[in-house]
């Protein structure tokens, strides 16, 4: 069989500390129609580099250094400009990990997937338009005729992720390279996506790069799996032999770490240091998102947050911290009412109250160095500067695992992925807060790293008191650093309690649902899920 794509002896390069180095080292692959090659690796292998690479493309300070990208027959190593904008959606696309930060939010999403097949020529708008609403239905996004014609950010993070795989779809190409096309999706919405992969791979006979960090995720699409580490490739092999039979050391630490262990729950009852009392919500002013929510988080104890990608664990999140006023009820905060708008909170209420943020790459500046985004808390909060506020910034870069020099003077762009959620996470450790709402803050880290910063957030929780809103769409997240788990579906809370309780059966309809559907480390594992639930997702 033809191979749609060859890479061969693939180098990449980075530049930073005034010369250029290896980022990506001697990879080839090859890529035939109807197959899925899954790319994994830890954050800052060369996952997403190559696979941006299989279009022609660099990042910003990168450059291909030598090796061949052939597509169809067509080399694009050295290729013009012309050539390469030619081929880049109409034969191959590509599906961001970010979907937050790669639309345009001043337009509609339905022109924006409309926009690639006008502009090849392969369409008119109105024909783009009727064809959206199909692929929009196909990926099981709500009110398909209508969801595209709002802006993106009215979407959750998980609708906006399955609208940026469908916009991929528009000029019908040969090859997706699905860049953790999941990592910002709850486990039932992820199972409607993986579905989708296979759909387009296997019905459609298309083909698709898969990059993920997750081997459960991978093993339920990919044909082939490649295991990188360092730009370097480490292992190579069929699928289910790979996950059976792993060669090098490397992939069983990918392997093993995914059943992350059980975190102990914490005895005893604590001061309270949230309170939120039938507080409702709205976007609109209209239909309320949020509905008689009531929680308690005491501190010291980690509550999480746990529901379906539009349940509302953001928007409470948003509520919590004032950045969306809240239409009823109130929020109690180190045991005074906090005011429902943010620009009313005082400076030290904003200190106590931090927030990681799901999507990194739109919760920094790209203009700035860690250095300065770092230390801006450091300087607001409590005036630090000079070799003070160095100190301490190199302190909180060893806390996330992040070598101080090599780091502190790289701009946030220069940063792969998890490394930019990480600098995040530092931003608010700086603030010494008593309360830090974590939204979705490890999805996009690799497990090795992920499992790192769970141990980090628990260790400043030992040793601090702090106490985390820990919003998350990962159960086994969820299980290990959890005290207390609250159950959100369509804007109301339906099961809260103690971890233990809650994870024990009987279970509430919907959270069994979530349990079940949790990918297991086994290839069939997606097919036979499908089957039992008698749904066609596509």
């Amino acid at each position: 069989m033809t191979n749609l794509l060859e890479i061969k002896n693939l180098y990449i390069e980075g530049f930073y500390e005034n010369q250029w180095h290896s980022i990506v080292r001697n990879i080839s692959l090859t890529l035939k129609r109807g197959e899925v090659l899954g790319l994994i690796g830890e954050s800052g292998a060369g996952k997403s580099t190559i696979g941006l690479a299989a279009m022609g493309y660099t990042r910003p300070g990168c450059r291909l250094a030598s090796g061949s990208i052939n597509l169809q027959g067509q080399e694009l190593f050295n290729a013009s400009s012309e050539t390469l904008r030619s081929i880049r959606g109409s034969k191959i696309a590509y599906v961001a990990q970010s979907a937050a930060a790669s639309f345009n939010p001043s337009h509609r999403v339905i022109h924006q997937y409309a926009e690639a097949p006008v502009h090849h020529g392969l369409m008119t708008y109105g024909e783009a338009q009727k064809d959206a609403v199909e692929i929009y239905d196909r990926l099981f996004l709500p009110n398909p005729e209508k969801i595209g014609f709002r802006f993106p950010h009215e979407l959750s993070g998980g609708q906006l992720q399955r609208a940026m795989v469908a916009m991929s779809m528009s000029c019908k190409p040969e090859i997706i390279v699905f860049d953790e096309p999941t990592t910002a999706l709850d486990v039932t919405t992820q199972i409607e996506v993986l579905a989708a992969v296979k759909e387009i791979t296997e019905k459609m006979n298309k083909a698709a790069l898969y990059i993920t960090h997750d081997l459960a995720v991978v093993a339920q699409v990919a044909h082939r799996i490649m295991v990188l580490r360092n730009g370097r490739l480490v292992e190579e092999g069929e699928t289910r032999s790979l996950i059976q039979n792993p060669k090098e050391k490397y992939t069983r630490q990918l392997l093993n770490v995914r059943q992350l262990r059980e975190g102990k729950t914490h005895s005893g009852q604590t001061d309270v240091i949230l309170k939120v009392k039938d507080v409702s919500a709205s976007y609109t002013g209209d239909e309320n998102v949020l509905e008689d929510i009531n929680l308690v988080v005491r501190t010291g104890k980690t509550v999480a947050l746990v529901g379906e990608s539009g349940s509302g664990k953001s928007t409470l999140a948003r509520v919590i911290t004032g950045l969306l006023p809240a239409a009823g009820g109130e929020i109690e905060f180190s045991g005074k009412n906090l005011p429902t708008e943010l620009n009313q909170r005082d400076k030290d209420d904003l200190r106590k109250m931090q927030m990681i943020y799901q999507m990194p790459d739109t919760a920094l500046n790209p203009k700035h160095t860690v250095r300065k985004v770092i230390g801006r808390p450091l300087n607001f909060y409590f005036g630090l500067k000079g070799k003070k506020a160095e100190e301490r910034i190199r302190d909180l870069l060893k806390k996330i695992e992040l070598d101080p020099d090599t780091y502190i003077d790289r701009v946030t762009t220069e940063l792969s992925g998890g490394e930019k959620q990480r600098i995040c996470i530092a931003r608010a450790l700086a603030a010494e807060p008593d309360l830090i709402i974590c939204d979705e803050v490890t999805s996009a880290l690799d497990q090795l790293v992920a499992e790192g910063i769970l141990d980090l957030l628990q260790d400043l929780q030992n040793k601090t008191d702090v106490s985390y809103l820990f919003i998350t769409h990962d159960l086994a997240t969820v299980k290990a650093i959890a005290d207390k788990i609250v159950i959100m579906l369509e804007g109301r809370i339906i099961e809260q309690g103690e971890k233990a309780k809650v994870l024990s059966p009987p279970h509430h309809e919907y959270t069994d649902k979530l349990l079940a559907s949790v990918p297991k480390m086994d290839p069939d594992w997606l097919d036979n899920l499908l089957e039992e639930r008698s749904e066609s997702f596509i």
